[in-house]
C-alpha cells in the first residue's frame, strides 16, 4: 500500500491483517482529517488551541485515574490535575466551595448518566422531565436508570416550552421531578431558564432535582456571568464537554453534583479507592489536557475566545443575510442557524442539517475566510425559503435577530 489513494474504506477488511505498513495507515488517516478541516463547520469542536506538549509528554505511557479524584494512593495518575480542573471549572460556576464534587468524565453523555444516577438513587420513584430539543442522550440514559420519562415540548427556537413542563408536572405532582435543562441545545444552542423551571415545581409543590445539561455552552455562559449554580434555581448538578469550548483533541468532560445530594461509593479492596465514577478507571491524561487548557488561559484567556467567536458569528449571520439567506443566532451562541442548503453545498461543507433547518457553529478557530467561502457557495444557489424563527419570553432573553 502506497500513497493515499491506495487506502479506502474497501480495504478497512484488512486493516487488522499483518503485515500492514502502519506509517501509511496512519499517514492517510491525517490526509483525510486535514482534508475535511476547512470545510467542516457544523459540529461543536475548537481547533484553536495546541496541545502537542502534554501529548507528546506524557501520551506515550498509561495515566489511569482509578477511584475518586480525592484518593491520594497510587501511581501514575493526574489525580491533582483533576482536582484543579474540578475546582477551576466548579469557581467558574459559582458553585458553593463548601457543597461540591465532581470527576473528569468521557465526554457529556457520562456528565448526564452520572449526575441523573446520582439523582434518581436519592428519588428512585421521580419522573424525569426533558425537552424535545435535549441531546440524544438523555432519554437513553432514561431506558438505563430504568426511570419514567416525561417528554416536554420546545418552542421554535429550541428552548423548553414552561407552560407546557407545568401541565406534565401538574399531573404528576404526587411524584417527585427530575428536571433536565439544556444550556446549549444541539441545534440552536437554545438555553433553557431555570428559574422558569424551579417557579414550575414551587408552584405545585414538588421535590426533586434540576440538572443542567451544559455540554456546549456551559463555560462560555459561566465565563460571562449568565450561568451561576448560585443563582436560587437549585440546579443540583450540571455537565460540561471538555472537547467541544476547550477543545481537547479527546472526547472528554467534568461532571459537578452537589455534596449534599450524591451518595458515596464503596471502598474496592482490590484497588484500595472509593468506587464514585461511572467508569471507575478514568483518562488520566484527559484530565491533564483540560488542566493544560485551564492554565494556559485562565478565565481572562477564555472569555477572550468566547467573545471572537461570537463575534464572528454575528459576521456570518450579517453575511448570510446579505446574499439572502435569512439567518439568525441567538445572541450568546456561536450557533448560526438557517435553512438548509442545497445537495451541492451540502456535499462540500460539514454541517448538521435537521429536515428544513441546519446550522453552522462559529468555535474558536474558525475564521473569517472559511464563513466567506461558504457564503459564496450559497450565493451561487437559489434563495431559500423563510424558516421559523423563535419568540422571546416576555421576561427572557432577546429575540435572536439577524445581527445580533
Amino acid at each position: 500500500m502506497t500513497g493515499h489513494q491506495s487506502l479506502s474504506f474497501a480495504d478497512a477488511a484488512d486493516l487488522s491483517r499483518a503485515p500492514i505498513d502502519v506509517t501509511v495507515v496512519i499517514d492517510h488517516l491525517i490526509h483525510e482529517a486535514d482534508a475535511a478541516a476547512p470545510t467542516s463547520i457544523g459540529f461543536p469542536g475548537a481547533v484553536d488551541l495546541d496541545y502537542g506538549e502534554v501529548l507528546t509528554r506524557l501520551g506515550n505511557r498509561l495515566w489511569n485515574n482509578i477511584g475518586d479524584p480525592t484518593d491520594l494512593g497510587g501511581i501514575a495518575h493526574t489525580r491533582v490535575l483533576e482536582r484543579a480542573v474540578i475546582a477551576w471549572v466548579a469557581d467558574t460556576l459559582a458553585m458553593p466551595r463548601d457543597d461540591r464534587w465532581g470527576y473528569v468524565t468521557t465526554g457529556g453523555t457520562e456528565g448526564n448518566l452520572s449526575a441523573l444516577h446520582a439523582a434518581y438513587r436519592r428519588h428512585p420513584s421521580a419522573r424525569v422531565y426533558y425537552s424535545t430539543a435535549a441531546h440524544y442522550s438523555i432519554p437513553k440514559i432514561v431506558h438505563l436508570l430504568g426511570a419514567r420519562g416525561v417528554v416536554v415540548n420546545a418552542n421554535p427556537g429550541g428552548e423548553m416550552d414552561y407552560a407546557h413542563l407545568a401541565a406534565q408536572v401538574r399531573r404528576r405532582r404526587r411524584w417527585p421531578a427530575i428536571v433536565v435543562a439544556t444550556a446549549g441545545t444541539t441545534l440552536t444552542e437554545a438555553v433553557d431558564d431555570t428559574a422558569s423551571i424551579r417557579a414550575v415545581l414551587d408552584e405545585h409543590e414538588v421535590i426533586g432535582h434540576l440538572h443542567v445539561d451544559a455540554a456546549l455552552s456551559g463555560i462560555p455562559l459561566a465565563l460571562d456571568g449568565q450561568l451561576r449554580l448560585d443563582d436560587g434555581s437549585g440546579i443540583g448538578s450540571i455537565a460540561i464537554s471538555g472537547h467541544k469550548f476547550l477543545g481537547v483533541p479527546t472526547p472528554c468532560g467534568v461532571v459537578l453534583n452537589r455534596e449534599s445530594v450524591r451518595k458515596y461509593g464503596n471502598q474496592i479492596p482490590y484497588t484500595d479507592t472509593l468506587d464514585t465514577t461511572i467508569t471507575g478507571s478514568r483518562c488520566g491524561l484527559a484530565a491533564a489536557l483540560l488542566w493544560h487548557a485551564i492554565a494556559a488561559l485562565g478565565h481572562e484567556g477564555h472569555r477572550w475566545r468566547a467573545t471572537q467567536a461570537r463575534r464572528l458569528a454575528a459576521y456570518a449571520v450579517d453575511q448570510l443575510t446579505a446574499v439572502g439567506w435569512p439567518a439568525w443566532r441567538y445572541p450568546h451562541a456561536f450557533t448560526v442557524v438557517l435553512p438548509t442548503p442545497p445537495e451541492q453545498v451540502r456535499k462540500k461543507w460539514l454541517l448538521a442539517c435537521d429536515g428544513a433547518v441546519s446550522h453552522l457553529i462559529c468555535m474558536p478557530g474558525i475564521t473569517h475566510g472559511q464563513i466567506d467561502a461558504f457564503v459564496a457557495d450559497l450565493a451561487a444557489t437559489a434563495q431559500p425559503r423563510l424558516i421559523p424563527r423563535p419568540r422571546p419570553r416576555p421576561d427572557g432573553p432577546p429575540t435572536p435577530s439577524r445581527t445580533s
